[in-house]
């Protein structure tokens, strides 16, 4: 099959992946009139899929799944706004190619029989192509075919399980690459309740596809079961939580990484943000949000520190969640969502200037 319809088949529009009618529809058609004018919404997307060969733009795929999320759901309602926020803050180093089409009920074809992929490619495709029909492999196969392109990748999830989907293409090309996870909780579970591909299992089912262990640098942990030493310890990994941001300086965390990478032999990176990374007074609307976390100069101060020391090569932005408003989210200048949307703003802003 060729390319131009591997993604018509497999992506829609920016603002379809998440199944819906009514829901979100202001925001959708602001967002597909910015990018399409008032034309054909379909036909224009599809007609804009052949500038995907061109090398001027980096491009931005939204993952809007929360398949994989954990109790809180909303996550996939993420890529959306935060393409709002960009189009409002007229960033615009990007080319959006869409959302990956997502069924609300599946996470990967592994878990499926051949039975229920026939009959949902019959429903997604009209025909029972040779296509996967979950979020995560989907991601596989579109991140790969992309690739091809050698295109650097902006994806927005999504809860973190999409990066499981995202990453191994990444790996796969480039053997030495080295990935920064900025995150409040380490993702390093091997199953949860017999699940081995979820938001909190994501970077163990990873480790194993890398060069080294020490290939993975995690940054912002704080709430976790097991103490650092132990995960250090398990995994041959490092970790950097946020008491030693507060307590050293991102600057020095940031130079502790690039060591770090330098030792073994990295020279592109990826990055994978969850955006609880960040203090909860500033990102709040997230399934899971933690007090003392970074500050948002702080995790900018990093990205752009270790990314002018290697070639940045793909990135994510996950688990911002619009409709979520924890207990306490609300400040009197700016209530949530939108403080948490001008952090996942800022953010994505900061990992596009990364590709640079």
């Amino acid at each position: 099959m060729k390319e131009l319809d591997i993604f018509k088949n497999l992506l829609c529009p920016p603002g379809d992946g998440v199944f819906t009618v009514e829901t979100g529809k202001e925001k959708k058609s602001f967002v597909q009139n910015s990018l399409y004018g008032s034309n054909d919404i379909q036909s224009s997307w599809e007609k804009s899929l052949e500038q995907i060969q061109d090398g001027t733009k980096h491009l931005l795929l939204g993952v809007p799944s929360d398949n994989g999320g954990g109790i809180v759901r909303g996550a996939n309602w993420g890529p959306l706004f935060i393409r709002e926020s960009l189009i409002k803050s007229k960033i615009s180093s990007y080319f959006d190619i869409g959302d990956i089409r997502v069924v609300p009920h599946l996470l990967h074809d592994s878990y499926l029989n051949q039975e229920t992929i026939s009959k949902i490619r019959k429903a997604l495709f009209r025909e029972d192509l040779k296509l996967p029909v979950s979020a995560l492999s989907i991601c596989e196969m579109v991140i790969e075919t992309l690739l091809n392109s050698n295109k650097k990748i902006l994806s927005l999830g999504g809860d973190h399980s999409v990066s499981a989907g995202l990453l191994p293409p990444f790996i796969k090309k480039n053997p030495d690459l080295g990935i920064l996870h900025f995150d409040a909780h380490t993702d390093l579970l091997e199953e949860r309740l017999g699940i081995d591909k979820c938001f909190a299992t994501w970077a163990a089912n990873i480790l194993p596809h890398l060069k080294s262990p020490q290939h993975l640098a995690q940054v912002g942990i704080r709430r976790s079961g097991k103490e650092k030493a132990y995960w250090e310890e398990k995994y041959k990994i490092s970790q950097y939580w946020a008491e030693e941001t507060r307590i050293n300086g991102p600057e020095k965390i940031a130079d502790q990484i690039i060591s770090q990478f330098n030792s073994q032999g990295v020279t592109k990176i990826y990055i994978s943000f969850d955006i609880d990374a960040i203090d909860s007074e500033y990102a709040s609307a997230t399934g899971t949000p933690e007090e003392g976390g970074l500050r948002p100069h702080e995790a900018s101060l990093i990205i752009d520190r270790v990314a002018s020391q290697f070639e940045t090569i793909g990135a994510d932005l996950v688990e911002v969640a619009p409709f979520i408003n924890h207990y306490g989210s609300k400040t009197k200048s700016s209530p949530e969502p939108e403080t948490t949307l001008d952090v996942a703003s800022l953010i994505a802003s900061k990992l596009l200037e990364a590709f640079d």
